[in-house]
């Protein structure tokens, strides 16, 4: 063939329309025209999924048409007295939610209030059909319970398209974000033979074993066979799916000064709540000649240009699960499923501009604490653990608690935030995000900076409404000596992480980083409440399918 010739705009992303030219027209580019006057009288060619068709008499019929490029539908008419004779014959027999089409046709002015354009067809190709006695989506509300049953599926329905085109644009933004401020993006490895949180909780990987094979099978250091000989495992040691990318995106860090890693990581906690995910994405970036103050800014930039795409470019989207979340509370409340004082849902748009109108708020650690513990003193709150409740009597809670925030976790210096005490902060308090930052050092990792009080490291969490830790980061110890003595304390074997210690010994500069796990950002800008449903297939303990 010949040379294929490119101009120097090749590689501007902006010109990238120009390279490659569909058969058909996308609707988004019918459906999002600042003039759409500009294409009456059109022809053009679209293919998509019907989402509805409504029959008038016996020879009209209107079609919503979907091909997945935008929130919006195209209204097509199917016209028998307009087209050609019998062309519009199999679409009207065959047509229903869920077959896809091929629709040659016109633009034209739209007489209904709420839409500008329609497209009356010449012609309409039926490409696939639906049997729909079989079809998994039944014409009604469908629960997101019930949605989760159906992770193929589910994409199909509007709420899930929404969720997943914010998803996407999420991760648009983070490139972006990145790209724009000069990271590098780095690839660090799925498989690892370090355990960089330190919590244990990893995937082993091994081929010493799989599903035809015996105990017998599997080699072990001596004959009691209590330890298994991993010496004689494909890598000749344990290793495990990585929980975090950061440790290696260190490396990276000493050469190109600002980095980050964006990839799935995995945690094998035995957990199945709305907040836990077996595989999951993480975001790690990684700066150097940088403090903590600089690592809580790039933290706040970040999420700040993430929401904002959302809600310059996912408009349709935001709506769309707004008027979903309102429907669930009308429906909920008529079944009497919502307790009395229940509120109706706060409209997304407004929850997505509260998170870009300001500054975050940054206080101590210490300070939060003191705010918690006050509240409790004051009586807006009160602790009452989970034990307590069950021995106490009904009426007794009821009156303990009556006109109080009830706390199930206990509140006090060096305890470890929980998702309660977060989220009272962001929503009771300071009705926005927060910032908390030099956390005691028992309950954070061996690799963050100690401060000078040798009781507290320089670790920062950011926490937002409804979610509560959305990042944690942290400035690194960039001194060798005082890291091998934070690891000692810890008791921790330094072998394995002879590699990560000894950037400290050549060249090594203050640096720091966070890791912000994907799914949580989904969820803060779509709304969504359980993690399970704003990554495609999720993978939790007991579900893998797929």
């Amino acid at each position: 063939p010949p040379e294929r010739k490119l101009s120097a705009s090749f590689f501007n992303m902006t010109e990238s329309k120009g390279l490659f030219k569909r058969s058909r027209t996308v609707l988004r580019e019918i459906l999002e025209l600042q003039d759409a006057s500009a294409i009456f009288n059109t022809q053009v060619t679209v293919c998509g999924w019907m989402q509805t068709i409504r029959y008038q008499g016996q020879s009209m019929a209107f079609v919503e048409l979907n091909d997945g490029s935008c929130s919006k539908n195209l209204q097509v008419i199917l016209d028998k007295t307009y087209a050609d004779e019998g062309v519009l014959e199999d679409a009207f027999t065959k047509g229903g939610t869920g077959v896809s089409v091929q629709i040659q046709g016109e633009i034209v002015e739209s007489p209904k209030s709420g839409q500008l354009i329609e497209l009356k067809a010449k012609t309409a190709k039926i490409l696939g059909g639906v049997d729909a006695k079989s079809y998994p989506l039944p014409k009604k509300a469908l629960t997101l319970e019930y949605l989760r049953t159906l992770p193929t599926w589910r994409i199909r329905t509007r709420t899930m398209r929404a969720v997943q085109n914010i998803r996407n644009t999420c991760a648009f933004a983070t490139h972006s974000f990145f790209q724009g401020h000069g990271f590098k993006y780095v690839h660090t490895p799925i498989l690892t033979g370090a355990d960089c949180e330190g919590a244990g909780e990893m995937f082993s990987v091994t081929t010493l074993m799989h599903a035809q094979s015996k105990l017998s099978d599997i080699p072990t250091v001596d004959d009691k066979g209590e330890e298994i000989d991993f010496k004689k495992d494909f890598f000749g040691k344990s290793v495990s799916l990585t929980v975090s990318g950061q440790l290696n995106v260190e490396t990276y860090a000493h050469a190109f000064a600002d980095v980050y890693t964006f990839g799935p990581t995995f945690r094998a906690e035995h957990s199945n709540t709305s907040r836990h995910l077996a595989e999951f994405w993480m975001i790690e970036p990684e700066i150097c000649f940088a403090t903590l103050e600089d690592d809580m800014s790039l933290a706040e930039d970040y999420v700040k240009y993430c929401v904002n795409a959302v809600l310059t470019k996912c408009a349709g989207d935001v709506q769309i699960l707004t008027d979903f979340y309102q429907r669930q509370y009308t429906t909920a409340k008529k079944q009497g499923k919502l307790p009395k004082d229940a509120q109706p849902p706060a409209r997304l748009l407004d929850s997505l501009q509260l998170l870009v109108g300001k500054a975050y708020k940054r206080l101590s650690y210490t300070e939060g604490v003191e705010l918690l513990e006050k509240e409790i003193k004051e009586y807006r709150a009160i602790v009452i653990t989970p034990e307590e409740k069950k021995a106490m009597k009904a009426k007794d809670y009821k009156k303990k608690s009556k006109g109080k925030h009830v706390f199930e976790n206990p509140v006090f210096w060096g305890c470890d935030l929980a998702s309660e005490h977060e989220k009272y902060l962001t929503d009771k308090i300071f009705n926005g995000p927060v910032i908390l930052y030099n956390y005691p050092k028992d309950i954070k990792a061996f690799y963050m900076k100690m401060n000078d009080d040798n009781k507290t490291v320089q670790a920062m969490d950011m926490l937002v409404p409804g979610i509560g830790e959305l990042i944690g980061g942290s400035a690194r110890e960039d001194d060798y000596d005082k890291l091998i003595k934070r690891c000692a304390e810890l008791k921790m074997e330094t072998e394995p992480l002879q590699w990560y210690l000894d950037l400290r010994k050549f060249g090594s500069v203050p640096h720091a980083g966070f890791g912000l796990g994907f799914e949580r950002l989904v969820m803060l800008t779509t709304g969504m409440s359980n993690i399970k449903d704003v990554i495609p297939f999720p993978r939790s303990y007991g579900l893998c399918e797929f």
